[in-house]
């Protein structure tokens, strides 16, 4: 499987099951997404903003769903392995990427799978083990969301750098070696973590500095 990342914004998710998995999948979409659950029951979990639907759907009545909702993705989140079935079928059919949450390992045509993710806005970074280790991928997380404090601000730094030094005319490659030297700095990163210093100030101390560099040359 090739690791993508997908812009749900605008988009519907359809969730069939209402379980605890079927809730956990509603909340991870619904940051982004408009979420649809389906399920006779629900589980007594936060679903997020999706909107809830009591129905208990049959194998034959799974397209309909479909249909009715127009989904960019599918999650089969029931505990009956013959829905499941019907709305991966449903969804293989209409062209319509599909995520079993009751399958690991082995996957199918058009399949997704929802991995591990740890966010600092913008940065993210997913964790996958193909559904053969989940605790893995989870203590993988744990250890990246220290690793990755400061990543957001960071990203920020380097966006709002290159425009400033672009906007001075500063060349492109001297520009990629001061965002590169800013990124690789231990100084930069500690400031941003510990709020000693915040994106505009290390933008305009960086850009201080590239002046005065270029002050001192012949």
């Amino acid at each position: 499987m090739i690791p993508l990342l997908h812009d749900f914004t605008d988009a519907t998710v359809l969730v069939v099951g209402g379980g605890p998995v079927g809730a956990r999948k509603a909340r991870r979409f619904a940051r982004e997404a408009q979420v649809v659950v389906v399920s006779p029951a629900f589980a007594d979990r936060d679903f997020g903003e999706a909107e809830l639907i009591r129905a208990a759907p049959t194998a034959d009545e799974v397209p309909a769903w479909l249909e009715r909702t127009t989904p960019a993705l599918v999650v089969a989140a029931t505990d009956d392995e013959a829905i499941n079935e019907a709305v991966a079928d449903a969804a293989r059919d209409r062209g319509v990427l599909v995520n079993r949450a009751d399958r690991s390992g082995e996957r199918e045509a058009d399949s997704v799978v929802v991995p591990a993710t740890v966010r600092e806005d913008p940065v993210t970074v997913a964790v996958a083990t193909g559904g053969t280790a989940p605790a893995l991928s989870k203590h993988l997380r744990q250890e990246l969301e220290e690793t990755l404090d400061g990543a957001g601000e960071m990203a920020r730094v380097c966006a709002g750098l290159r425009e400033e030094l672009k906007a001075r005319d500063v060349a492109v490659d001297r520009r990629r070696e001061i965002v590169t030297d800013v990124v690789n700095s231990p100084d930069v990163w500690t400031a941003l973590r510990t709020g000693t210093s915040n994106c505009p100030q290390v933008i305009e101390d960086v850009l201080g500095e590239e002046l005065a560099t270029e002050g001192d040359q012949p």
